[in-house]
């Protein structure tokens, strides 16, 4: 792998450097955060191991600013800052993982191989199509043939659903469970209400029907025959 180290004490730098070399990655190191971000939005990096406090520009100033570049590289901060508010502030400014100092080499090298698999994933696709049905997960937009379909929330949640299992059949305990988060059955239309008013506003005519009804099973929606 390819590693940015972004430490300002020149010791901890050397050892982090010389032992992640010694595993047998490439590593560049900045000493402070205005170079740390100069080289991490120039160079593609598999990880990044980014000291909390720093001078110039601190970690978590640098780690939002490259965050805002739309840039997903995995990042292990490390912080003499222990405290779990301090860690929670770190993850949530888009760190992967927070490893407080002292730290041994072993765990920093395990750490990293888990942030870095992670980056590996499968992301979860931002725009669902069906036929030409499109949701659009981060703007909440619905399409059909190009022509919006404004939906209430609960709608909304109840068409994500169904599109993320297209042409799989789900059944009231998956609506029920994933849209609404009952672990019972309320014993109400409430389903049947929300599918019949998707119809109406994603099944018009002249559309095709997507969401169909089987019964005695649930839903499922699919492209047309």
């Amino acid at each position: 792998m390819r590693i940015l180290v972004v430490e300002d004490d020149s010791e901890i730098a050397g050892f982090l450097c010389r032992g992640l070399r010694e595993a047998g990655h490439a590593v560049d190191h900045a000493p402070n955060g205005r170079e740390g971000l100069f080289l991490a939005t120039g160079e593609r990096y598999d990880a990044i191991v980014l000291d909390r406090l720093m001078p110039q520009m601190d970690g978590l100033s640098m780690l939002a600013a490259l965050r805002a570049t739309g840039s997903r590289v995995p990042v292990l901060i490390l912080s003499a800052l222990g405290q779990v508010d301090e860690r929670v502030r770190g993850l949530r400014a888009g760190g992967d993982d927070y490893l407080v100092k002292p730290f041994s080499m072993a765990e920093l090298m395990a750490r990293l191989d888990v942030i870095t698999r992670r980056g590996l994933m499968p992301v979860a696709e931002s725009v669902l199509r069906v036929a030409g049905l499109e949701l659009d997960r981060m703007t909440h937009v619905v399409t059909r043939d190009g022509e919006d379909i404004p939906l209430k929330p609960q709608e909304y949640r109840v068409l994500e659903f169904l599109m993320r299992h297209a042409g799989q059949v789900v059944t009231r305990t998956m609506l029920l469970e994933g849209v609404w988060d009952y672990h019972f059955d309320p014993q109400t239309n409430v389903i049947d209400v929300h599918i019949s008013r998707l119809r109406a506003k994603v099944d018009r005519a002249p559309w095709p029907a997507l969401i169909h009804t089987l019964r005695g099973s649930g839903y499922c929606l699919r492209t047309p025959k």
